[in-house]
């Protein structure tokens, strides 16, 4: 059978997680409209009769303004080696701009086999794609460049045959249900962070984490406790999550745990703080318990 590494790389929003929850079957990694949601590398295995796809969903290429951006950074620069194939996502409905030009250089000057994935065609006429396809060929030898809709499923079983046909044969990596190599309590302390992404705007999602302070697994009754703390950056920003009389907090709250009873398939009990840390996407400790 086939089995090997393929790498999702892209700017922010470029639909890099929703391709990954398309083509693994299940929802691994949180999706939002907002840049830069997708903070840590997340790996999903799609295991089939002919082949098994480790597919790593990484952190969009952008320029670092933190010390966390630069974490986020190096984890998308390390997905380009030690894979297969590389699979380069662009968002098909965005303009060209510089850091598509960033993006494209250095997916040139990568050793790998790459794939061109342009994603979001369903937003794009096909006109309008002829000219993005030959700027893409003229950057190096792709061995295919597909357009897909990570959102409807447009083009990814083509995609899907297109990668199987770069991968080395070879026997299975990860056994036959083996689906993430994330931590419960990080796929739990995502879900919750996307909810905060849902329910906020402005800059408020960049300055926001989530850290699960305890994790207690299923007791007699089946229900799992989890007791989170979501992180900001600066005092004025804590009343936006709590919200007047709590309504915020309680709305997210709640939705994360439906998210949360949805994923893990029993009832969960969620307790969630608020807490004002300054400068935390400059701390490394905070870091390390984050990325």
């Amino acid at each position: 059978m086939k089995a090997g590494f393929v790498s999702l790389v892209g700017l922010p929003n470029a639909g890099k997680s929703t391709l990954l929850n398309r083509l693994v079957g299940t929802k691994l990694a949180i999706v939002s409209d907002k840049p830069q949601t997708t903070r840590t590398r997340i790996l999903g295995v799609r295991t089939s009769e002919e082949a098994q796809i480790v597919f790593v969903d990484t952190p969009g290429v952008h320029r670092p303004l933190h010390r966390m951006n630069v974490r986020m950074l190096d984890a998308a620069r390390e997905a380009m080696r030690d894979v297969d194939v590389v699979g380069m996502v662009l968002d098909a409905s965005q303009r060209p701009g510089r850091g598509q030009q960033h993006l494209l250089s250095l997916i040139e000057a990568a050793p790998l086999p790459a794939v061109a994935v342009l994603n979001k065609v369903d937003l794009v006429s096909k006109p309008a794609l002829l000219p993005l396809m030959e700027r893409v060929a003229a950057v190096r030898d792709f061995a295919a460049i597909v357009p897909v809709s990570a959102l409807t499923g447009d083009g990814i079983d083509r995609l899907e045959r297109v990668l199987l046909d770069l991968l080395p044969e070879g026997e299975p990596l990860y056994p036959p249900d083996y689906l993430t190599d994330q931590p419960a309590r990080v796929l739990a302390a995502e879900m919750i962070r996307e909810q905060v992404l849902q329910h906020t705007h402005a800059e408020l999602p960049f300055a926001t984490a989530v850290m699960v302070d305890k994790f207690e697994e299923p007791d007699e009754n089946g229900l799992m406790r989890l007791y989170c703390t979501i992180l900001v950056d600066r005092p004025s920003q804590k009343p936006i999550l709590l919200g007047r009389g709590g309504e915020m907090i309680r709305t997210i709250g709640t939705a994360a745990r439906q998210e949360l009873e949805r994923f893990f398939d029993r009832r969960v009990y969620l307790d969630l703080h608020v807490k004002v840390k300054s400068d935390w996407r400059e701390d490394e400790r905070v870091l390390n318990d984050l990325l």
